[in-house]
């Protein structure tokens, strides 16, 4: 007798099949049902523009729909002025700043400062002045290094820059790229907020991801209409997304951009 041929249990196909389906008109009434308070959103976009240093934005978005966020707005552009210095490499005139804004914030966090001064070691590197960075190295950095592991560490890394007359064909060059200014900026403009009792990252970004990821995880066992664009936030149904491939490609990339803000 001949053997039967055997069933592959896990195929892709049978499996979504399986998988119960919500037309767009149900999956539309089950959101309109969900409330959503006009004041918890203002304080979501407030929340946004405030951490983000949008401050015009932020006056006038408050003028608006009359909330007063607990921040001095002046402080925002002040923060906004700091960081800038950093990414454009002023990073002495970010610290004067700080320090006029509130000098407790680089006193009480040591790692801050050393990384602030490993910015300016790598700025002077970038302008070819040799000397002037050992020795801000010898003076400023290495004492440091010599009671933290860590900044000893991160100090040798950053001289490791000198080593390479092209610095483009160092392993740790990366630390000339504008993205290691970027990482300065943010790490001070966190600390900044956390002394002011704001947070340190804004809430929209996260809700954004976690929508992804709720939609993802019901995907598994529910087949409905998704937002696969998050700039439009228009419904697409399973369908059309399978039917286009392509298109669903570049609305997750266009999530993905819109997840990662940056000002």
């Amino acid at each position: 007798m001949r053997p039967r041929a055997q069933t592959n249990a896990t195929n892709p196909s049978s499996s979504s099949a399986t998988k119960k389906v919500a037309t767009r008109e149900e999956w539309e009434k089950k959101l309109n049902e969900v409330k959503i308070s006009k004041t918890d959103l203002n304080n979501l976009v407030m929340n946004y523009l405030v951490i983000e240093g949008y401050k015009d934005a932020a006056e006038k978005f408050s003028q608006e729909c009359g909330l007063q966020p607990n921040i001095d707005f002046e402080s925002i552009q002040d923060r906004m002025n700091i960081r800038n210095a950093i990414q454009n490499g002023n990073v002495e005139e970010a610290i004067e700043r700080v320090n006029d804004l509130n000098p407790e914030i680089l006193d009480t966090n040591p790692k801050l400062y050393f990384h602030l001064q490993q910015q300016r070691l790598i700025e002077y590197i970038r302008q070819g002045k040799t000397s002037e960075a050992l020795e801000f190295a010898q003076d400023e950095l290495a004492p440091r290094g010599e009671e933290n592991p860590e900044f000893l560490e991160e100090l040798e890394r950053t001289m490791a820059l000198l080593a390479f007359e092209d610095t483009s064909q160092s392993p740790v060059g990366y630390l000339l790229h504008p993205a290691q200014r970027q990482r300065t900026a943010s790490e001070l403009n966190a600390a900044i907020l956390t002394s002011q009792s704001q947070d340190k990252d804004p809430k929209l970004p996260s809700l954004m991801k976690m929508l992804v990821w709720a939609q993802n995880q019901l995907d598994e066992k529910l087949s409905f209409p998704q937002i696969r664009n998050l700039a439009t936030a228009e419904l697409v149904e399973e369908t059309t997304a399978v039917s286009n491939a392509s298109a669903s490609t570049s609305s997750n990339t266009s999530a993905a951009s819109i997840i990662s803000f940056s000002p």
